[in-house]
């Protein structure tokens, strides 16, 4: 008998070590994508406080180009009024699109091409889409192992029970998944 509660105990004491292990690792892996998101949502931030810059740099040289300019206007406003991840993908889709008609008016004025503001402003929003990209990697990477730790077998029978549920990628839209055409006439 002695023997028996001491082997029960161990296995108590295992279980109960495997349960807070997994708790603990899955909370880790949720505050981390919460981060992940998080830096998302900082470097959506500043592109979006770039924009205003941008379009004034261009607007003395293109007055004519209204509509991308209230293109760019409303992409920007839905950037900042979007609440979910869903929504806020949709939003830098949206406004990565704008700012692509931008620069391409940008294209027919050699002067404005060469004007040091408008080139500083050109540099800084493409350095903060490269920081776009990369955080968003790192929050698909970091939602990768959390749900991967969710479905793994034992985790799997005790995750849902614990009140964790997987979590959704950063995937590309319809419209950056379109071949871009590059046309040199």
């Amino acid at each position: 008998m002695n023997t028996s509660f001491w082997i029960l105990v161990g296995a108590v004491v295992l279980v109960v070590g495997y349960l807070w292990t997994l708790y603990n690792g899955l909370v880790t892996l949720k505050m981390q994508i919460e981060e992940a998101w998080s830096q998302i949502d900082v470097q959506l931030k500043r592109r979006t406080d770039l924009i205003p810059n941008l379009v004034e740099s261009v607007k003395g040289y293109a007055k004519h180009e209204k509509t991308v300019f209230s293109d760019v206007t409303k992409a920007r406003s839905a950037m900042l009024g979007a609440k979910t991840l869903e929504k806020k993908a949709e939003a830098s889709d949206m406004l990565t699109n704008a700012l692509g008609k931008l620069f391409a008016i940008a294209e027919a004025y050699p002067q404005l091409k060469a004007n040091d503001v408008f080139l500083q402003l050109q540099k800084e929003l493409s350095d903060t889409e490269d920081k776009v990209a990369y955080s968003r990697q790192y929050y698909n990477t970091t939602v990768l192992d959390y749900n991967t730790k969710i479905r793994v077998f034992p985790n799997s029978l005790l995750a849902k029970n614990l009140g964790f549920s997987e979590k959704e990628f950063f995937g590309a839209t319809e419209l950056e998944r379109k071949s871009v055409k590059v046309n040199f006439e």
